[in-house]
């Protein structure tokens, strides 16, 4: 008969608080940095010039079509290769900053093209000038129209940052090998990272939804 025993496993509190916050931490620079790209390469792939949409759209399709773990340890294990070094932190933030601005990228791109094209000429005869009538007219209604695939999009970087403990990085799931590792109790250590990246999940997605209208697109 099996016999679960979670006291060990709980009694590492503290690292998987620590876990946690280090997640949660990556999470919110990576989100912060990667939709501000998303929505540069959306307009660049919309409005900027030939040479720019080639260069924006190899790096969506780059980044779409590779794995996540790939780019992480191509940014760790790579770059060094022609003389740049990384802090894992430092690598975890960039691969997640990279792989979320390229699908960010692409889900405003898609709110940005179905903006009407009478709401843009009226902006525009009003003498906003073409940096106002994007980031006044244009945007905001455009991220509330894919806010929810958005959300969606930095809920599963999040939960991908668990790969950034192959590397090392003190994250959640870094938090949990170590302490399997510790008191071989591996079905109640994962149990307890797979509750703890839940209720991360869920209370991520309902501050974003909260955030969004009172300070990303407005009400």
């Amino acid at each position: 008969m099996i016999a679960l025993d979670f006291a060990p496993v709980l009694a590492e509190w503290p690292l998987l608080a620590k876990g946690a916050a280090v997640t949660l931490a990556l999470t919110a620079v990576s989100a912060s940095v990667g939709v501000v790209l998303g929505v540069a390469c959306a307009w660049a792939r919309l409005h900027g010039a030939p040479w720019l949409k080639a260069i924006v759209g190899s790096y969506v399709e780059l980044i779409r079509n590779t794995p996540f773990i790939v780019q992480l340890f191509f940014i760790y294990f790579g770059l060094p290769g022609i003389g740049v070094r990384l802090s894992n932190e430092t690598a975890s933030v960039l691969a997640m900053v990279i792989n979320l601005g390229a699908y960010a990228a692409e889900i405003v791109r898609a709110g940005i093209a179905t903006t009407p094209r009478g709401q843009i000429e009226a902006a525009q005869s009003l003498a906003l000038s073409e940096l106002q009538v994007f980031t006044r007219v244009v945007l905001p209604p455009s991220l509330q129209r894919v806010w929810p695939a958005l959300v969606s999009q930095i809920i599963i970087v999040m939960l991908g940052s668990a790969v950034c403990g192959q590397i090392s990085t003190n994250e959640l799931s870094y938090a949990v090998n170590l302490i399997h590792s510790r008191n071989f109790r591996a079905f109640e250590a994962t149990f307890v990272g797979t509750g703890i990246y839940l209720v991360m999940a869920i209370a991520l997605r309902h501050l974003l939804n909260w955030a969004g209208p009172r300070f990303v697109f407005g009400k």
